[in-house]
């Protein structure tokens, strides 16, 4: 089971704009996180789900955890109409962020390899340690910074981070 919490970030609508992702497993902790120039937060919000996925490499069993509204109500439902009605909304428009989304519903749906994709809706700000510190990563890259990113074994991430196994996983679900 590996666990991944995401978030995005802009300044500006568009703007320049970053995103961070947690992998934790059993006992490992990756983080990631990026930056583009000119992006949205719904498209740092994408990105960011898609690098962990594709990040989790033959993971089956996979929970992420977001607090994007916009993520969790397009991949787990209204891709499939996107998708059926030839990425086009219900009014005729053209899906907005249709090239993230087509690469996300790939490797969401890949084949028997993603049947344990659990998507769970998070509170955003409520103090879901995880959840502060992707938004951390994503808003320290949207202001072009360099975050520090971890990776290594998870006894040494909630050392380094003062924090409680708890505390990292405590979920405030919406």
């Amino acid at each position: 089971m590996i666990k991944i919490y995401t978030d995005g970030s802009s300044r500006g609508n568009p703007g320049p704009g970053g995103w961070g992702a947690i992998m934790v497993n059993e006992d490992t902790v990756t983080e990631l996180g990026g930056r583009e120039l000119e992006t949205t937060n719904n498209r740092m919000e994408l990105t960011a789900v898609i690098s962990a996925i594709e990040n989790s490499k033959n993971e089956t069993d996979i929970e992420i955890f977001t607090d994007s509204a916009y993520v969790l109500n397009g991949i787990t439902g209204w891709v499939f109409g996107w998708e059926k009605n030839g990425w086009k909304t219900q009014n005729g428009d053209d899906v907005l962020n249709q090239d993230l989304w087509k690469v996300l519903s790939a490797v969401a749906f890949r084949t028997k390899s993603r049947q344990g994709l659990e998507w769970i809706k998070v509170k955003g700000h409520s103090g879901i340690w995880a959840n502060e510190r992707v938004d951390q990563i994503a808003t320290e890259y949207a202001d072009s910074a360099r975050p520090l990113l971890y990776t290594g074994a998870l006894e040494s991430y909630l050392k380094l981070m003062n924090i409680e196994e708890k505390e990292l996983f405590a979920v405030t679900y919406v």
